[in-house]
């Protein structure tokens, strides 16, 4: 598992209970302990798609698919592979920029006979040695769901329809259908040809890739005509597979009016800077080094303009019954290689604070990432890869996706906390109760009596991860950023330390 190293202080170790009290403040009175009370009544479904992740080839950019490939074995790299499975996402999706100019016959039979192709946004050649197979087996690998997103007719940019050489690279219904065939037809002639018996059954399938991002694309009623074009190809050769179609920038009402029949999601992307490029902001380059304080406060505030933009989103589609697919996300800071802030434990404290606003959103909000995935500069990666050797470790990003993916229930549940410094969301599956709980001070720790509501705890367990908020992941080291698992007393009160993020876990019974 991925973990920390710093050049200035030690991970702090994940301290218990017991010892955690004296941490508290000289005020501290057992007697005023704030109440954590938990409603146990299911709200809504909570969709184990929030915790998704997205791979894309990023050519000279950042190497991602690339790197993360064993040309020499023509296989994944086992680390990447090991460490996607701690990290646990349950969908994958193939996409994004490149999809404008990718054609996947290119990238589908023997290798030798692939057709390589300029990356045209990201640089350099593609080699296409990693296509829909490859990306098939590695979601089957590491146990995620796969998410296709088509070739939208260059979603109207002209500027990818051809390369420099004269290539056509815009695709249409037609080739999406086909895509859709060779996937999902048990008899699909072109896969049988390549010596694969059995069908993917991919399910999920994205039709435009944040289309309304440029003026000289398609404008949202041609976006939305063509959407209906590919879907009725594309169901011809499967009616069962779901569509995402394209609704940022305010196109939501209008494409769904026009294709929403057609769809089961509406997507939307989020790349911010919560600063909104302020010229003193902390977190430009390496200003964050400079007052960590100062750039923790700004790093918080980042889940309250993240969830402004989910909550514009869940305006715009209330008045239709389909869900909202936010299939990229990230944080979008200036400095070398997207900032090197988000390399921080801070970093991802905030991170786990934008999941919490996910999950309360969650009654609309059903797809969901927060980062890159995996790739070898980038700091918007969930998973860093060393090249040309080294062991992938996951980001602060990733720990915390980690950590909640494992601990979360199927149904959101209302939880109230009576501590000004907790961020806290709950979930349920049967008589089993979690909580996930920021302490979003990054001094002091915060103490809260558990409850939940008509029902007696019997136990509980918690699995922390709490550091020194300036500390930085740079490789892979000991086991010291594991989650610390320990035992709920008798009492129900537990201290959240600094700067930390927890996933409680408590059976319950009635009273």
């Amino acid at each position: 598992m991925g973990t920390y190293c710093s050049t200035r202080r030690q991970f702090i170790k994940t301290i218990g209970a017991g010892a955690a009290v004296l941490a508290m403040p000289a005020a501290y009175s057992a007697d005023a302990n704030p109440v954590l009370s938990v409603n146990p009544e299911p709200m809504f479904d909570l969709s184990p798609y929030l915790y998704m992740q997205f791979m894309e080839p990023l050519g000279t950019t950042d190497g991602s698919v690339a790197a993360a490939w064993d040309f020499k074995n023509d296989c994944w790299r086992q680390d990447v592979i090991e460490v996607t499975k701690e990290l646990a996402p349950a969908l994958i999706r193939w996409g994004g920029c490149f999809s404008s100019y990718y054609r996947w016959k290119e990238a589908v039979g023997p290798r030798d006979q692939r057709k390589p192709m300029i990356n045209l946004l990201w640089g350099g050649i593609e080699s296409n040695q990693v296509g829909t197979h490859e990306f098939v087996d590695f979601c089957r690998q590491v146990g995620a769901d796969p998410l296709i997103c088509v070739n939208f007719e260059s979603d109207g940019r002209t500027k990818w329809q051809r390369d420099p050489k004269g290539n056509i690279r815009s695709a249409g219904p037609e080739e999406a259908a086909d895509w859709v065939e060779y996937c999902n037809n048990p008899d699909s002639r072109k896969r049988l040809d390549h010596g694969i018996e059995k069908p993917y059954n991919i399910r999920m399938w994205q039709l435009g890739n944040e289309t309304s991002y440029d003026r000289n694309g398609y404008g949202c009623e041609t976006a939305a005509k063509r959407t209906i074009a590919f879907a009725k190809a594309m169901r011809e050769r499967d009616p069962d597979i779901e569509l995402i179609g394209w609704g940022d920038s305010g196109w939501a009402r209008q494409m769904l009016d026009i294709a929403g029949e057609h769809l089961q999601y509406i997507a939307f992307h989020h790349m911010f800077n919560p600063d909104g490029g302020a010229p003193d902001s902390p977190l430009r380059g390496i200003e964050y080094r400079k007052d960590p304080a100062r750039t923790w406060r700004h790093l918080m505030n980042a889940a309250n303009v993240h969830e402004e933009k989910i909550k514009w989103m869940k305006e715009q589609v209330a008045d239709y019954p389909i869900p909202l697919a936010m299939t990229e996300c990230h944080f979008a800071l200036p400095g070398r290689n997207r900032c090197e802030v988000l390399s921080t434990w801070a970093a991802g404290v905030a991170n786990a604070r934008m999941v919490n606003v996910h999950e309360r959103h969650g009654d609309k909000l059903k797809i969901a990432t927060l980062a890159d995935f995996c790739g070898t500069r980038w700091q918007v990666n969930a998973v860093m890869i060393p090249v040309p050797a080294g062991k992938s470790f996951m980001m602060p990003v990733a720990l915390v996706m980690s950590l909640y993916r494992r601990h979360t229930g199927e149904k959101a549940v209302d939880v109230s906390s009576a501590h000004e410094d907790l961020d806290v969301t709950a979930s349920r599956s049967g008589e089993k109760i979690y909580l996930h709980v920021i302490n979003i001070n990054r001094d002091r720790s915060a103490s809260a009596d558990l409850r939940v509501e008509g029902m007696k705890i019997i136990s509980g367990r918690i699995f922390e991860l709490a550091g020194d908020p300036e500390f930085e992941v740079i490789q892979t080291q000991s086991d010291e950023a594991v989650p610390k698992e320990k035992n709920l007393p008798e009492s129900c009160r537990w201290i959240f330390p600094p700067a930390s993020v927890s996933a409680v876990e408590l059976d319950i019974q009635r009273v």
